[in-house]
This record gives C-alpha cells, structure tokens and sequence, in this order.
C-alpha cells in the first residue's frame, strides 16, 4: 500500500502548512523482489538552501551558478551531502536503502565509515521526541563497488505506522537514493518542511567532523532539539568568511546566520573580514538574527602556549568586531564565547580539535540557548 494521490501531508511538529496542503505523489516505486523502492529525488531533501532549479547536482550544497565564483576547494566541498535529511513515514518492519556515493573514500584515519558516508536513521516516538534507530554501515559492495552501497537500513521494528529521519553522509557526496520496503508495507514521503532555516557557515566542525554518525554532528542535534529546518554550510579547513560566500548566505532567507569560521583562520583575517561579512549580510537580510562564534578551546590548550596564544588573538579580534559592528548600531547581532564548547575536561575531541560525539553533544547545549535567544523561543 503505497501514498495515493493527493494524500495531505502528515503534519509535523514546527512545519507550517496551508490547510490544503498536499504531496504530490511520488514517482510510481521500482518492485524488486518483493521490495518496493522509493527515490528521494522525487519528493525531496531538508537542508538545501536552493530549489532544484538551480542546482547542477540534487544532493549539492551550493548553487551551479556558484562554481568559479567561490574557491575550488570550497566548491567541492559543497557537493558532500553535510547537513540533508529526509523524511516519510512508513509501518515497514525492514527498511532497506541503496545509494550511490561520489568518492570511494568511505572514511578517513580519525572518522568512521558511518559519519563520513553512512545513512542515520531516526523515528519519531509516542510523545513525538526523535529518537535514533539504525545507522547504515557503508562497505564494498558484492561486485567491489565502494561507490554503490545498498543493503538493510534497519529490520526487526515494531509493527507502528511512524515518522522517519534519515540523514544524508557528512563527507561524501549522493548521486542517486532510494529506500525500500516490503511491496505490502506502507510508505508516505514526507515533503520538506517551509519553515525559515538555520544557516551554518563554519569549517570542518561545522561539516561534521568527527561525527560518528550524521545524526551526531551539532548541526543536527541543534535540527532536533530547536525543532527547525538547518542548513550546513561547513567546508572542511575553508571556512574563512569568504566574501563570495556570503552573498550567497544572503540568497537564503533564513532564521538566524551562526557564523563560525575562528577555527579556520587567525586574528589579521578575523580582524578584517567579519565587519564586512556581516554588514554585507546585513545589506540583504536587515533583521535576520547573526551569531558569531568563537573557535572551540582546543583540548591541549592547557599544555600548548601556542594554542593559547591564538585562541587569545583571534578571540580578541572578533570581539572587537563585535563591538565595531555594535557601536554601528548594527542589530539582532549576537556573540558566543568558544570556552565551554566542548567541555573543561578534555575529553569531548577526537584528536584535539575536532569534537567526538561527546563534544558535539556539549557543543549543541552551549548553542541552544543563545540560538533560542535569537529566534525569540
């Protein structure tokens, strides 16, 4: 039993919708072998900032029109799938997925498979709180293939009629994805949600290093505990506050900008670029809430001077920012201090820097309050 045309869509928590509201159905699902496979181009991901029109990739992160405009290395970046999920609500017992990856680096020496290229599962329960179910492991394929994964997402659920999330790799790209279910299961996509996002732009942190699983990484967390849509615009070691970059943050219209770049540059280029990336946003989006982070501490901070030096330094230069941009009567701008990031015990990192599941967890509560601040909730 497959969604029917003109089938309202399943309301969920923070979406705002029209009464008429609908789905228009997907595409009619390939049966293999008693399985019925859904392709997700056909109804859509969260955490796109642009329509489909203007993508050259579905599952990119930036605009075909920004390709020799922003950096190289940021423009391939931006084909990794950091920060999109999906949704549909199925009675499936079995869940199956097959996708097809952009790079055959399944992993890197300090993050798993299931972060960098892994598909995280989460359902919704009984009191309508996400809860984690099954994460894909991603490996070679029978054939070798490291580029085309497929297999079980999750199996032996409860018989329920519920609310999935699935969340799309932090470190490789999706050309194709499809989930499957038994050809009698029941299986509704879920369409995006229209509430205004939250647009990340930051470095390899904000990517989602060393999540692992894509559901772990803060920016999710934060999806999950603000109830909003999130956008991630994190590019791993070029997260400098490009100028070219921000014009296309302003193209978004979204709830709150958390500018979280420290990690990725020292105090001369913080010094220069954050007045005028924020007044360049400003230019566009007069209201939309700014939150400039500082740089996490760095877990052996304690024992490196050198690290204490630049914290010190580029800390110092973005709350000069700051306080320029505040004297300039610049408003809805907000400041979040980097020391408790992580935590004071040093065990929220995997290799200094980039924070483990702990330290994304303690992140995501450090942000919480100061984005709830500037949402107005």
């Amino acid at each position: 039993m497959h969604l029917a045309q003109g089938t309202a869509l399943a309301v969920l928590p923070g979406e705002l919708l029209s009464e008429n509201a609908v789905l228009p159905p997907p595409h009619a699902p390939k049966v293999e072998n008693g399985i019925a496979w859904f392709d997700v181009q056909s109804w859509g991901v969260e955490g796109r900032g642009w329509a489909s029109e203007a993508m050259d990739r579905f599952y990119a992160r930036l605009p075909g029109k920004a390709r020799g405009v922003v950096r190289e290395p940021v423009w391939n970046l931006s084909q990794h799938s950091a920060g999109m999920l999906t949704r549909f609500r199925t009675d499936a017992q079995e869940i199956h997925v097959r996708y097809k990856l952009t790079s055959a680096n399944l992993d890197m020496p300090h993050m798993p498979a299931t972060g960098v290229s892994g598909i995280d599962l989460y359902a919704m329960d009984e009191k309508a709180h996400w809860r984690w179910v099954d994460v894909f492991r991603p490996g070679n394929s029978k054939t070798g293939d490291s580029l085309s994964q497929s297999g079980k997402l999750t199996s032996g659920l409860d018989h329920a009629n519920r609310v999935f999330s699935a969340y799309l790799p932090l470190y490789n790209g999706i050309d194709s994805l499809e989930f499957g279910v038994a050809e009698k299961s029941k299986f509704e996509p879920i369409s995006p949600r229209r509430l205004k996002p939250i647009v990340f732009y930051g470095t390899s942190i904000t990517h989602g290093a060393c999540a692992s699983r894509p559901g772990m990484c803060h920016t999710a967390i934060l999806g999950r505990m603000l109830d909003r849509p999130v956008i991630n615009l994190g590019f791993s070691g070029n997260g400098t506050m490009d100028p070219e970059v921000g014009a296309l943050l302003t193209e978004v219209d979204a709830a709150a900008y958390v500018i979280d770049c420290l990690p990725n540059m020292e105090a001369k280029q913080v010094a220069e670029r954050t007045v005028p990336l924020v007044q360049l946003i400003r230019q566009v989006r007069s209201e939309t809430p700014i939150i400039l982070v500082e740089d996490r501490t760095y877990a052996n901070a304690w024992i490196r001077r050198s690290s204490r030096e630049r914290h010190e330094t580029s800390r110092s230069a973005l709350i000069h920012a700051y306080d320029t941009l505040v004297e300039a009567k610049v408003g809805h701008l907000h400041y979040l201090k980097g020391d408790d990031l992580l935590g004071r015990d040093d065990e929220g990192t995997t290799d200094g820097s980039h924070p483990n599941d702990l330290g994304f967890v303690r992140q995501s509560e450090v942000f919480a309050p100061v984005l709830r601040q500037a949402l107005g909730s």
